[in-house]
């Protein structure tokens, strides 16, 4: 199991991840801005940005049926991370 820091101390369980998008590109779509509006209005967005926010990521959730982070890094940022986070995980398993 790993763990992906999106900023502002969160670290998210990496299987939990469903997508990471870009906020530029994608809130050019109408469906996406009424997803992302529809997540505000049932209080399902969680801000881990103290800066400009450009992605956001959909997470499933125990309690809720998705959760959106919303994260000051950008996509090429967080993928980096997930791969080095999921390359770090089979050199550990690996060990085993």
């Amino acid at each position: 199991m790993g763990f992906l820091h999106i900023g502002q101390n969160v670290m998210l369980e990496d299987k939990r991840i469903i997508g990471i998008f870009d906020l530029d590109i994608t809130s050019q779509s109408k469906l996406t801005r009424q997803f992302l509006t529809a997540a505000e209005e049932n209080s399902v967005v969680l801000d881990a940005c103290e800066d400009i926010p450009k992605s956001f990521l959909v997470c499933d959730h125990p309690y809720h049926r998705q959760i959106v982070y919303i994260s000051q890094l950008n996509t090429q940022t967080l993928l980096k991370r997930a791969q080095e986070e999921g390359e770090k995980h089979l050199c550990q398993n690996a060990k085993k």
